[in-house]
């Protein structure tokens, strides 16, 4: 416990003097007690000062950066979370650069022979400085035998000790956030304990190399009949939990457009390109890429789209997909109506609510997006104001489609930046159209009805003993003998409750004890 308390300290310490707690206040507005705890923390310290004319999200962002591995992926982290930081911020946070400087090459052999064993290690020759360094990982190029041939390869190599380095900064942070919620009550509009446990979460999965790996797979899987999107192969044999391999790209960063018209690459068909790949891969696959910025993109000779970096892919379940066709279609339709039914239909609206006023509320949404210039549309952003109606309408916000909204908007920057001109609407149309027509088609049709039928014969063996007991309830709760069990519920509630209370109590007791000694001291 001491332990995780001098890493708070610690930690607190950093957030003090970055200028991360200044411009946190400064958005959100802590309470007063917690300024005064971290301006105890910079104490004896020198406080960075970051330009104050810049935006509050952007001065944030440069604090993060400042601060290493943990905050940087806090921060991209909530880059993907507008509901819980705001649009603004969010968007700020974007820009934030995963950089940090390469280990030594010779740690990064030790690393990969560790890891794919000796005989394997053979197999790979002529590994590479690293040529590009993030929080978590670095890149390197090697050959390896595949086939009785040489190949080359891109080895992705996680960091010394990054994952205890991150997961001891987290327990710091979990502890920090579950003295403020128990402490502040204005504090919980802030979230942290999610926060904290989401990012948990996210960076476990992102920090074995073999999940990145089966993603990557995956996408491949779904779009290798694709044409105009390659996804790198992955070599299982040369990839473990620190390593992964996979194809070396050819081909030249999206971002870098000269060159790619130097090639003979037709941007307006290539800005296209994207977004439908895209679009497939959400409605059609429900598994996309949930990071397609500029520096994750390349486009090879043919004019092919080759994407890297799987840490982070989005997913959506079948009702979500329909969902999100049907939302998009309807509005390039303009026929709210129907949008509104398919919310109600989903049953993400309380059924007491006005299906008519719903309409009327999208139709705010829609009718100014159709009344900008091609330009200025943006898919994206229509999600996101429909996001901010559906609230008015206490309906919850679905994360997945958080991921989608916020990858569209990036996507179709990207394309924008390609091509200007870019009708998006015009773009998404036909691949929504098939994936819907798919849908309804009376063979698909027969397949749902065949699955669910095939369930329902599973369980006939079950129905006369479920109907017995069901007999039995109704027997019971007639003769006012069955107990339902609410008020035991409620009781387990409050028993927890107190538990938890608790031992958030005699945690915050310990460290206002430290914080004494150490001021005292």
């Amino acid at each position: 416990m001491f332990k995780r308390i001098f890493r708070l300290i610690k930690i607190a310490r950093k957030l003090s003097t970055s200028g991360a707690v200044e411009t946190v206040n400064q958005i959100y507005g802590l309470p007063i007690l917690i300024n005064i705890f971290f301006n105890l923390m910079s104490v004896g310290s020198h406080r960075k000062i970051i330009n104050k004319e810049k935006p509050p999200g952007e001065r944030l962002c440069i604090a993060l950066e400042g601060m290493g591995t943990t905050f940087i992926k806090l921060g991209q982290f909530l880059a993907t979370r507008p509901d819980i930081i705001g649009e603004e911020v969010a968007k700020n946070l974007e820009k934030l650069q995963d950089r940090l400087p390469a280990f030594e090459t010779y740690e990064a052999k030790n690393i990969v022979k560790q890891e794919v064993g000796d005989n394997q290690f053979k197999n790979i020759t002529e590994l590479s400085e690293p040529i590009a360094a993030a929080s978590i990982a670095q890149v390197h190029i090697a050959k390896i035998k595949y086939e009785n041939k040489n190949k080359e390869v891109a080895i992705k190599i996680l960091r010394p000790d990054i994952e205890k380095l991150f997961n001891e900064e987290l327990d710091a942070l979990m502890l920090f956030a579950y003295i403020v919620e128990n402490t502040f009550s204005k504090a919980k509009r802030l979230k942290l304990i999610e926060v904290v446990h989401l990012l948990r979460e996210i960076t476990n999965i992102e920090m074995d190399l073999r999940f990145e790996a089966a993603a990557a797979n995956e996408l491949y899987e779904n779009t290798k009949n694709d044409r105009g999107f390659n996804v790198p192969k992955i070599y299982w044999n040369y990839t473990s939990k620190k390593v992964l391999t996979l194809d070396k790209v050819d081909g030249i960063s999206i971002r870098e457009l000269e060159k790619l018209k130097q090639l003979g690459i037709d941007l307006k068909l290539l800005a296209e390109n994207l977004i439908q790949h895209f679009l497939k891969q959400a409605v059609r696959d429900g598994f996309f890429h949930g990071d397609m910025h500029q520096g994750n993109l390349f486009v090879d000779q043919h004019g092919n789209i080759i994407p890297v970096d799987f840490g982070i892919m989005g997913r959506l379940d079948k009702n979500n997909r329909k969902f999100l066709a049907e939302i998009l279609y309807g509005f390039i339709q303009r026929d709210y109506i129907k949008v509104a039914e398919v919310h109600f239909q989903a049953g993400l609206v309380p059924q007491d609510a006005s299906k008519e006023e719903f309409a009327q509320a999208l139709r705010s949404v829609g009718e100014p997006i159709f009344g900008q210039s091609i330009k200025d549309i943006s898919g994206g952003n229509l999600l996101a104001q429909l996001f901010e109606i559906t609230e008015k309408f206490n309906m919850p916000t679905q994360t997945p489609l958080l991921l989608l909204q916020k990858t569209m908007v990036v996507v179709e920057g990207v394309s924008r930046k390609l091509y200007p001109e870019t009708n998006i609407w015009n773009v998404s149309r036909p691949v929504l159209e098939d994936w819907l027509e798919n849908v309804k088609s009376p063979k698909n049709t027969f397949d749902t009805a065949i699955n669910t039928s095939a369930e329902i014969i599973k369980r006939i063996p079950d129905f006369p003993g479920l109907m017995d007991k069901a007999n039995y309830a109704l027997q019971l709760m007639a003769e006012g003998k069955l107990n339902l069990g609410l008020g035991n519920s409620r009781n387990l509630e409050i028993e927890q409750m107190k538990l938890k209370n608790f031992r958030n109590n005699s945690i915050i007791g310990i460290f206002g004890i430290v914080i004494v000694i150490l001021l005292v001291f």
